[in-house]
């Protein structure tokens, strides 16, 4: 049995703004982050993408896919059940409050659209799709296309399944009965590459070293991803989201020598998506 612990660290929101994509970058340069998401609606984000294949060159990079925060790349028409004549995105709770109404084909077409742009960007696909406040796991519906985008794109997903016994808690708790029937049926159809479980700990008043401590410890075997926020709390960030300071005390745990050498104690490797194993197709 193989008992190796693979950890990968994936920070979201990069592009978010020039400050959280700058301690990001740091995250990884002088942290434990191996991994990021692009919020390619972003104003700016092209800019940051250059900066992380300049100074960052291993740091893993996938897409944040975006309902829920700046506005839509496609216009507001092409999204008029999400943003309902507005030019924006809405807040997270005005997304779930209108979830039953939102067309899944323009949710659809504007997360390729944020996909294609990353790889005209980048120059290459992602390294795995995941979404901001994780909009694309709400329905089956909706989890169902962007497994359909990650096919198409040949890249991972993010799993929101949380060691055992499962649980979804990172979905809003009225929606984690019904993912846990539709998420490993969906993931068993696409044959979807994911990592083994999801670690969403790490946040906000558990950000703690203590708690990220307690996290590597107790690492099962096999690959898990740990979310994370890290950056620097810019004028931007402090005018646009409530989670802004707590991103500079996750980017100091992040880059303590203390958590470093406790993931090279417990002989965890330190991965990202490209590492994750592909599935076969039938």
């Amino acid at each position: 049995m193989d008992n190796s612990k693979y950890l990968i660290v994936n920070a979201d929101d990069y592009g978010r703004t020039p400050g959280v994509s700058k301690g990001i970058r740091e995250a990884h340069l002088r942290g434990v982050i191996t991994s990021t998401t692009a919020m390619m609606n972003m104003p700016g984000v092209e800019t940051e993408l250059d900066l992380a294949a300049k100074d960052t060159p291993r740091l893993g990079l996938g897409v944040h896919l975006v309902l829920t925060s700046g506005a839509p790349l496609l216009g507001s028409d092409a999204v008029s059940s999400i943003t309902a004549g507005r030019d924006r995105f809405p807040t997270l709770d005005e997304f779930i409050e209108n979830l039953g109404q939102v067309n899944v084909e323009q949710a659809a077409a504007e997360w390729d659209a944020q996909i294609r742009k990353f790889v005209k960007v980048t120059g290459r696909n992602p390294d795995h799709l995941d979404s901001h406040h994780h909009s694309s796991y709400f329905t089956e519906a909706l989890f169902e296309k962007m497994l359909t985008l990650a096919d198409l794109y040949h890249c991972p997903v993010r799993t929101l399944v949380e060691s055992e016994p499962v649980s979804y808690n990172g979905l809003p708790e009225a929606m984690r009965e019904g993912a846990k029937e539709y998420f490993p049926r969906l993931i068993r159809k696409f044959r979807a590459a994911v990592p083994d479980r999801f670690i969403s700990t790490f946040y906000d008043e558990t950000a703690t070293s203590q708690q990220l401590l307690d996290i590597l410890e107790h690492l099962e075997p096999g690959t898990s991803e740990l979310m994370c926020h890290p950056g620097y709390a810019d004028g931007i960030l402090i005018e646009g989201s409530v989670y802004n300071r707590q991103r500079e005390r996750e980017l100091a745990i992040l880059t303590s020598e203390q958590i470093r050498e406790a993931v090279q104690m417990r002989g965890i490797d330190l991965t990202n998506f490209r590492g994750l194993p592909q599935k076969p197709k039938n």
